[in-house]
């Protein structure tokens, strides 16, 4: 169920400017966090967010203002996902940039944070509709000026920031499949494979991806490349007739790409109209329509 946040809108004794001296409220008021807390986050119009949840009555939505505008700050600023939650834990001026006002304020948690990102990449497949570029849709020439000026942030820090969305969902779902494949293994395979996979088989898929930097998803795609080939070929006429093993397969074949027993890695844009986007959805589909990439299910 969604609902907007205004508690940024709220003051309480506890604020964190009354704590501080004259001068240090000066520097925070002139900061780029307090500028983009001005410019950014008090723009998001969170209801074009609402349709990312359902009507039901289910449970309230976190903050939409609050993650959206850490999507963006942590795009800005090539935060991992841990270095991310940190920031706004512990940091003073990233916390005023979310409008959070006493540090004692939750922002969101983790898996909360992983379900949105989802549910933005999902709507964005669906529709072709990229909610975060909307922040900016609503804003004059000369609060897009201010923004150059006073916060160095620019309409395409929006696309960017659901492509490293994208990215970072490539990885998990092909270390995902990695590890389902991984326990229907027998254990002589299970050993053959242990050191090859030891990186993946210690933690989750969302675990391994909390610590992965945005620049390492490019070398870490061609690894699981190299990976992927090497149990394909080492497993598909033993476990062929195993539907997780046909659908390790199918995502090989997608993401991959072999020449001459070299394995490359496809670009986002060659992915095909079938690419699998979940390991729970075997039949989720992109689909063409006009300009716009679809999601469904082939009919």
């Amino acid at each position: 169920m969604f609902r907007e946040n205004t508690t940024h809108l709220q003051t309480s004794f506890f604020d964190i400017e009354r704590q501080l001296s004259e001068s240090k409220r000066k520097k925070i008021r002139e900061s780029e966090e307090y500028n983009f807390y001005q410019l950014i986050f008090r723009k998001i119009k969170e209801e074009n967010f609402a349709v990312l949840y359902s009507e039901n009555g289910s449970r309230p939505n976190s903050s939409v203002n609050i993650m959206v505008s850490a999507i963006i700050l942590a795009y800005r600023k090539s935060w991992t996902i841990k270095e991310m939650l940190e920031q706004i834990d512990f940091n003073l001026l990233t916390r005023t940039a979310l409008g959070l006002n006493g540090m004692d304020d939750t922002a969101f948690c983790e898996a909360t944070f992983f379900n949105f990102q989802n549910r933005l990449l999902k709507h964005f497949v669906e529709t072709g509709e990229n909610l975060l570029e909307r922040v900016f849709d609503g804003l004059t020439k000369e609060q897009l000026k201010k923004l150059k000026i006073k916060t160095d942030i620019q309409r395409s820090d929006s696309f960017m920031a659901m492509s490293n969305i994208r990215n970072y969902g490539r990885v998990q779902l092909l270390i995902e499949i990695l590890l389902r494949l991984y326990r229907v293994l027998k254990e002589e395979d299970k050993e053959r494979f242990k050191d090859m996979l030891s990186d993946y088989t210690k933690q989750t898929s969302g675990q391994y991806i909390y610590k992965l930097e945005r620049t390492e998803i490019p070398q870490e795609l061609e690894k699981l490349g190299w990976i992927y080939h090497k149990l394909y070929e080492a497993l598909r006429e033993g476990y062929k007739e195993i539907e997780i093993f046909r659908i390790f397969e199918r995502v090989y074949q997608e993401h991959f790409t072999v020449v001459k027993n070299k394995v490359a890695v496809k670009k986002n844009e060659e992915l095909h109209s079938g690419i699998l986007q979940s390991p729970d959805d075997i039949d989720a589909t992109y689909r063409k329509k006009g300009e716009e990439s679809r999601k469904g299910s082939e009919r």
